[in-house]
């Protein structure tokens, strides 16, 4: 879990935000891991927020960093500004390949032998930042999305995620830019249709260590 790395690399959270699990909801493992943020948040007294109303006043003062640990949710350019460092999040996939919430099963869709983690700078473009940091994996033969999740995605980005934080809090900075010419988005498994062309057009030819705050929703 990237709150409790975070805490165990002497970091200081402020804040969590995740979705509220709605009555009825159908997904037992979305739910489970959204209801283990909010109960883990409560006994350290470290204030909770629907993800779904977070908004920049949410975002107590001091805040050196936001972290949308594998977010579904669009983190406004008010909200950003509230980090006086960095608005980082964590894609599983290879960026800029695969944008979009349902990276991992288009992944295991299309049959990718090898996909990976990124780490990278949240702007106005959806998944479409600056890199901080990106690993590759193999994908190991008859996985599923829950499993390439579950056994390799989901460590990987705990790893990325506490590896940008540390950088930063040293004082360094990655920021590469994503190959536009290299890009693919594919829209949400279970969501009508999105025309979104301003994701698939392609264009022609300091902060010292205790870094605080995670935004973290999952």
């Amino acid at each position: 879990m990237v709150a409790e790395a975070l805490l165990g690399a002497g970091h200081r959270i402020l804040g969590t935000a995740s979705p509220r699990v709605r009555k009825g909801y159908s997904d037992d493992v979305e739910a489970i891991s959204w209801d283990r943020l909010r109960s883990w948040s409560f006994p350290r007294k470290v204030p909770w927020v629907d993800a779904r109303e977070l908004r920049a006043q949410h975002i107590p003062d001091k805040v050196d960093i936001i972290v949308a640990a594998h977010s579904h949710a669009f983190i406004g350019r008010r909200t950003r500004a509230r980090a006086s460092v960095a608005t980082i999040g964590y894609h599983p996939s290879l960026l800029p390949l695969h944008r979009g919430r349902d990276a991992i099963r288009w992944t295991i869709r299309d049959g990718d032998r090898v996909t990976g983690g990124s780490v990278y700078h949240l702007t106005e473009r959806t998944d479409g930042g600056p890199l901080a940091a990106q690993e590759h994996v193999i994908v190991p033969p008859r996985s599923t999305a829950s499993s390439l999740w579950r056994d390799h995605l989901a460590p990987l980005g705990v790893r990325l995620l506490l590896r940008v934080v540390d950088d930063l809090a040293n004082g360094i900075r990655i920021e590469v830019p994503q190959d536009e010419g290299m890009a693919t988005w594919e829209p949400a498994m279970d969501a009508p249709p999105l025309f979104k062309p301003e994701l698939i057009a392609l264009p022609g030819a300091a902060v010292t260590n205790g870094s605080k705050w995670a935004l973290v929703d999952r």
